[in-house]
């Protein structure tokens, strides 16, 4: 789950090379999906989790080395580190089990819940005002959750459904830790220490049972498809954050939703369920009405410091 910095109000846009760099974020986050598919058939999540962080902590330290940031990655604040690595462990292990039970449409627009509970968290944990815009995206937020999630449908509330649930309550803790960790420490550090911590949580759980299984043959190509693919999304979007404003990148972010579930349909047989895009909807709105409410809210504080 990437986290949205403010790109500083005086640096130029750049909307076209962002839109090339989500692209990529946006052909990575699909990949990734793909090879979570492909690979459960073989490895459990724990497995999976293992050897993705592994492939992610030997391209930061190479990245580190390469540039000489070695310096940046430090060993304060490794309390919180654990904190928010353990929380997005969960979250990554429930949004993983989920993608084996759902469909990838519904499992998608769920994780987009996840920005909306941060909303309304950030007032008691992050001492960040809840204005009566956000409070509204929040509600209409709710409401779309609601339409995806169907609980009260036939079929009630899956496990698939519960999984997904817990993996954006996840990230949305995981959005706010890291928030207060940008605080203190550099994000190379932040990302180091995910990628180092997770790989030894994805070993003990993995092997808690006295055997991980080793990926061969096909399943070793997914593998490799799956750390490389989840960090190049990451980068994608962070870049085209940097190169954007959130309210340029966002709105191409939310093309993963019909993009997933065009690949659901093409390569599961999925079908597009009309209430997973009505509600689908409702989300994205209200993630776009708090994206507005919060950069309003900067140009207001802006103009009273000035």
């Amino acid at each position: 789950m990437a986290v949205t910095m403010p790109m500083a109000e005086t640096a130029p846009a750049r909307p076209l090379a962002a839109a090339l760099w989500m692209v990529g974020s946006i052909s990575g986050f699909t990949l990734l999906s793909i090879s979570g598919r492909e690979i459960g058939k073989a490895l459990d999540t724990f497995e999976m989790m293992f050897y993705r962080s592994l492939i992610g902590t030997v391209a930061i330290v190479v990245f580190a080395l390469a540039t000489r940031r070695t310096g940046l990655i430090s060993h304060r604040h490794l309390g919180l580190h654990f904190l928010r690595n353990a929380v997005h462990f969960a979250g990554q292990n429930l949004w993983l089990h989920a993608l084996a039970l759902i469909p990838l449409a519904q499992l998608f627009a769920i994780e987009f819940s996840s920005p909306l509970i941060v909303a309304l968290a950030a007032p008691f944990v992050l001492a960040e005002r809840l204005t009566p815009a956000r409070a509204l995206a929040v509600a209409l937020g709710f409401c779309g959750v609601l339409i995806v999630a169907q609980p009260f449908g036939q079929a009630s509330l899956s496990p698939g459904v519960l999984s997904a649930l817990g993996s954006a309550f996840s990230f949305a803790a995981t959005a706010i830790l890291t928030k207060r960790l940008t605080r203190r420490v550099p994000v190379l550090s932040i990302l180091f220490w995910l990628a180092a911590m997770q790989s030894a949580m994805g070993l003990v759980t993995a092997g808690w049972d006295g055997a991980i299984a080793l990926p061969h043959g096909p399943v070793l190509g997914w593998v490799l498809v799956m750390g490389l693919a989840g960090l190049g999304a990451h980068v994608g979007l962070t870049k085209a954050l940097s190169l954007a404003p959130a309210t340029v990148v966002t709105p191409m972010d939310f093309l993963r939703l019909p993009i997933i579930a065009l690949v659901g349909m093409s390569l599961y047989g999925e079908p597009l369920d009309a209430m997973v895009f009505a509600g689908g909807a409702m989300i994205l709105g209200a993630n776009w009405l708090n994206i507005r409410a919060a950069r309003a809210g900067a140009r207001s504080v802006a103009t009273a410091a000035s």
